[in-house]
């Protein structure tokens, strides 16, 4: 019998079955009693079970997975598992110890810091990988336990500036307001800095109705796996230079509003700040976004009309219709970022696509739980149910369900570049806990914050196996893998999902839940923490009730039923929320909100004689920091090194061949890797995949510079150098 739970890569939440190899239990698609109910009778297998991992028919992957998906199960039984506590001893080397002991070294350096340095000089660094569960009771923990505001997360490198645009316009964020399979019938789909055929590949069969339809429009400087299904002549894609998507988006506004083209009736009824827009985009005819960003000015006037005739399609009730304009990290990770994802909602509401039944506006989630790790307490301005800490009433509400004044909870804290700066520095963070991030790759700067994690007091690392943060760490504590837990996550459309177990952990590893209750219980921490999934997710559905993500309505029991939908705001006595803002949006006057905005300067200087600008993105083959897809071999195999893409012209007068070793560098730091060069990439660009550590690490380049408003890194445009270093067949 196969047990059925969800991927444990990205957003997409890919639904599979797991079960003991050479014993799966029905074909991919089949419906079966497990289906229902998603458990088996045996329960989960013994440990050291070798499983295997198969798609299942569900609305996002439709029994589709990609290679990380179908490996997922190597992890299980990586030869790399922690399965015991590691100490740091005074020869400077991590050495094997007793649980007891482990918990009582942490709870001992929080104590520490707290009497030399006060509360804030604690810190965590959580995860969009942690169950909805995990993620709540860490805020919980931060906040009760430790005592400390000091708390955010690796989605602060991820959906931050979209969340920031989508509550600015709309009063609420979800990554897509509406379900996946909508898009099946889009007439057009703008999808800006995105590749989905590499990091979510089962995705691309919802794009296929628009790829029919020829009106597929993908925004990358690379011609990306993505933007090769534009082919054949009827899409469209437009490779703007890193760092002017905000142009090129004001561009296409300009067109809609000239041409006609906008929708008027929804803009009156709608929509608030119209006007102090449409004056703005006065300066962005399209030539003048062309000398900005290199896309022909045609181009930009088509895109607008192309968008315009799938809403006008949609308005029609045509069953080939509907424009969708969806937005990825691309655009996103930028100093500007937040305006840029509000030019795109602007855009979106020109033309009168959310809230509406078959168009809409959305950004892609990227990590398995970024949206619901984002919900319920891990950001540092944050509360359960995505209330605001500085919000008198909602403190007042998280507070009765845990069982304490209002008063005990911490104000906001730094969000998750500015704490990670503070790092053992006067008045910062000396003792930090992290859980499921591998911050010595993933975070910009990465050369600056490996040395900020050595001048820490104290480090503890919560991971499977030993990261590169884990490696730095005093302790390190191993724990439970996606398949030996139960929990929640919530994907990329809102929908709230059952993760099972489906095999028994090694002896030694634990819980994140039972760390978090076993330090909680020896620093004295007020009010409840248990191991428990299911408890800590009912009381998690109290203190998100009358909150904008609203999960009082949800249960195990409807969870168990995959057929049954679970779209938050779910209230009590609800059937949840599909689609959001159909009736109305969620600022008080129903209205959805423009805002003028406009480009300004970016963190580097861009475009300087003998520099390139770097952006870095990710490989079909490996997922976030490659902590996880590294240790699997036979992804390792297809992509063991990073590869640099240049173009050919690029390479030419650098002396740089086909497959020679290169050398990046700016004054952040220098990065080797191998030379691909391509035609599939702009002449002033270059890419790495930022999966790769040590010397191949592309966050040794990039800017620790952030977005004013959401706290978001400059991960995508990062002036370099390149150099030839070794010629390939040289040695």
């Amino acid at each position: 019998m196969a047990t059925h739970t969800h991927c444990p890569y990205c957003a997409l939440q890919c639904a599979m079955r797991l079960a003991p190899a050479g014993r799966m239990a029905v074909p991919a698609g089949t419906a079966s009693a497990v289906a229902e109910t998603g458990t088996t009778a045996a329960g989960p297998a013994p440990a050291g079970t070798v499983l295997e991992a198969a798609g299942r028919d569900f609305p996002t992957n439709r029994g589709g997975l990609c290679r990380k998906g179908w490996t997922s199960p190597t992890l299980l039984n990586s030869p790399e598992r922690l399965t015991t506590p590691l100490l740091r001893g005074a020869d400077g080397e991590l050495h094997p110890v007793g649980w007891d002991a482990a918990l009582d070294r942490a709870a001992g350096a929080v104590r520490a810091a707290w009497a030399a340095y006060g509360t804030d000089a604690v810190g965590v660094f959580g995860s969009g990988g942690l169950t909805n569960e995990k993620a709540y009771q860490l805020g919980k923990f931060a906040r009760l336990a430790l005592r400390t505001s000091r708390i955010d997360y690796n989605g602060r490198f991820c959906m931050s500036s979209a969340a920031a645009a989508g509550n600015r316009a709309f009063g609420l964020d979800r990554g897509l307001p509406f379900p996946l399979a909508d898009l099946d019938n889009a007439h057009t789909v703008l999808l800006l800095g995105s590749n989905v055929a590499d990091t979510m590949p089962p995705f691309v069969a919802h794009l296929q109705g628009t790829r029919d339809a020829g009106g597929l429009i993908v925004v990358d400087p690379r011609r990306s796996a993505t933007a090769a299904l534009t082919g054949g002549g009827t899409g469209l894609h437009l490779q703007p230079s890193p760092g002017t998507d905000l142009a090129l988006l004001l561009g296409i506004a300009h067109v809609v509003v000239q041409e006609g083209l906008a929708d008027k009736e929804f803009i009156q009824r709608r929509t608030a700040g119209y006007r102090s827009v449409a004056r703005s985009l006065n300066a962005w005819w399209p030539e003048r976004v062309q000398a900005v960003t290199g896309v022909p000015a045609e181009l930009v006037r088509e895109t607008a009309r192309r968008l315009a005739e799938g809403a006008r399609r949609a308005r029609a009730g045509l069953t080939a219709g509907g424009s969708y304009i969806l937005t990825g990290r691309g655009v996103e990770q930028h100093v500007d970022g937040t305006d840029t994802a509000t030019a795109a909602i602007n855009l979106s509401l020109l033309l009168g696509l959310p809230g509406t039944t078959h168009s809409g506006y959305g950004t892609l989630t990227g990590q398995g739980n970024g949206q619901g790790g984002r919900e319920h307490g891990q950001k540092s301005d944050q509360l359960p149910g995505y209330r605001k800490i500085t919000d008198p009433a909602a403190r007042e509400h998280v507070a009765a369900v845990w069982g304490i004044a209002p008063d005990q909870l911490p104000g906001p804290g730094l969000p998750a570049v500015e704490l990670l700066k503070s790092l053992g520095r006067p008045g910062g963070v000396r003792c930090l806990f992290v859980h499921g991030s591998n911050i010595a790759v993933s975070a910009p700067d990465a050369g600056r914050v490996l040395a900020g994690l050595r001048s820490l007091d104290f480090l503890m690392v919560a991971d499977f196996v030993l990261s590169e943060t884990a490696a730095e760490a005093d302790l390190v504590l191993p724990v439970l893998q996606w398949a030996e837990e139960e929990g929640t996550m919530t994907n990329l459309e809102g929908r709230v999902l059952r993760r099972r177990r489906a095999v028994t952990p090694p002896e030694g590893a634990r819980s994140e839940l039972w760390i978090m209750q076993e330090l909680a219980a020896r620093l004295g921490a007020p009010s409840m923490f248990s191991d428990n999934p299911e408890t800590i997710f009912e009381e998690l559905r109290r203190a998100s009730a009358g909150g904008p993500a609203d999960y009082s309505g949800i249960d195990y029991g409807i969870l168990d039923d995959d057929s049954v939908p679970a779209y938050w705001p779910f209230p009590a006595g609800s059937a949840g929320t599909p689609r959001l803002f159909l009736e109305a949006f969620a600022h008080a006057d129903g209205r959805a909100r423009f805002t003028a905005v406009s480009p300004g300067d970016t963190a580097d200087a861009l475009h300087r004689p003998g520099e390139l600008t770097l952006v870095t993105g990710r490989l079909l083959e490996h997922y976030q920091s490659g902590a996880q897809t590294r240790r699997v071999a036979e992804l390792s195999a297809a992509q063991p090194e990073p590869r640099l893409q240049l173009h050919p012209a690029t390479a030419l007068p650098l002396g740089i061949g086909n497959g020679d070793m290169a050398e990046i560098s700016n004054h952040r730091g220098t990065v080797r890797a191998r030379a691909e060069l391509s035609t599939d990439i702009r002449p002033d660009t270059v890419f790495l995949p930022f999966h790769f550590a040590g010397e191949q690490s592309a966050n040794l380049l990039t800017q620790a510079a952030t977005d004013p408003v959401s706290g978001m890194p400059e991960f995508k445009t990062s002036a370099v150098q390149v150099r030839v270093l070794e010629k390939a067949g040289s040695r």
